[in-house]
């Protein structure tokens, strides 16, 4: 049987798909909107896969400040059209979510466990938390946040993550300002899919934080960008209040994975592993 991979076009759905070989049902934005009930589970009804990751997402965390309506359809509403159809075929759900529920401004500086208090702040991080509270209505699901991802792009797309922009402004800039005092753990993509697949290989159903391990802020992320590249790059510390988005972003979302790691799960590098695995995968 196969497996369901919503939102197919985007770094995470293709390399889910990528790896699952012909067990993958891929289904992008063409093939199926998961803000239509209707469709959602007519489709994935008839197809009857052994399960449905849902990497379908409103991502655009700026613009969801004024377009809360469409982030709502696809980081919640959508959650719950998944849901109805797993119920139906009696199939797992993963749910990808994100490190912005740690919203909080507490000053701690552990990393964040599963069952800590939630802060979600702006609308991106509180319709994700719908979502999630959505996934939960069915027994058998793995919620996974996860944070900072970058990897490949399906093919006929430009990759559009934190490296790649890096490396693309460095092109016609000999000078850089990057936040300094938001801190997380940048995670490479093709680590995070074969993690949620094995997920699926157990019935631990759950909430998990699977990321890269350790923690950086974006300013560090970025020296080790051009660190790792050999370019020259002047790198310019400012604050989140000095970057002025129109949304709120955590200060330090740190996802502790040492639940997921309990399962015995493939191992999830150092982050400046990671980075240096995706920068010898791109070439340049």
């Amino acid at each position: 049987m196969k497996i369901a991979v919503t939102g197919a076009g985007g770094q995470l759905g293709w390399e889910l798909c990528r790896q699952l070989g012909d067990r993958a049902l891929p289904l992008d934005r063409q093939r199926l909107d998961v803000t239509n009930r209707d469709a959602v589970v007519s489709l994935l009804v008839e197809a009857q896969p052994s399960a449905i990751i849902n990497c379908a997402a409103y991502t655009a965390v700026d613009k969801a400040e004024q377009e809360v309506d469409a982030a709502r359809r696809a980081n919640a509403d959508a959650v719950g059209y998944l849901v109805e159809a797993c119920r139906q075929i009696d199939c797992p759900l993963v749910q990808v979510s994100t490190d912005y529920l740690f919203g909080s401004p507490s000053e701690s500086r552990q990393p964040r466990q599963e069952d800590d208090p939630l802060f979600a702040q702006g609308m991106y991080a509180r319709t994700k938390q719908e979502g999630e509270q959505l996934a939960r209505q069915w027994p058998k699901h793995f919620i996974v946040r996860t944070c900072g991802l970058y990897g490949r792009a399906a093919p006929g797309k430009k990759p559009n993550n934190f490296v790649e922009t890096m490396l693309r402004l460095a092109r016609d800039r000999d000078a850089l300002r990057i936040v300094d005092d938001q801190y997380c753990t940048p995670t490479y993509v093709p680590h995070l899919a074969r993690a949620i697949l094995f997920l699926l290989t157990t019935d631990a159903y759950g909430t998990y934080h699977v990321t890269n391990i350790g923690g950086v802020n974006w300013h560090g992320f970025a020296a080790e960008i051009f660190r790792q590249t050999g370019k020259a790059m002047r790198l310019d510390r400012i604050t989140t209040a000095e970057y002025n988005a129109p949304a709120p972003r955590p200060s330090f979302s740190v996802l502790d994975t040492r639940k997921y790691h309990a399962l015995g799960g493939p191992a999830m590098p150092d982050w400046k592993d990671a980075l240096a695995e995706y920068l010898a995968a791109r070439g340049d």
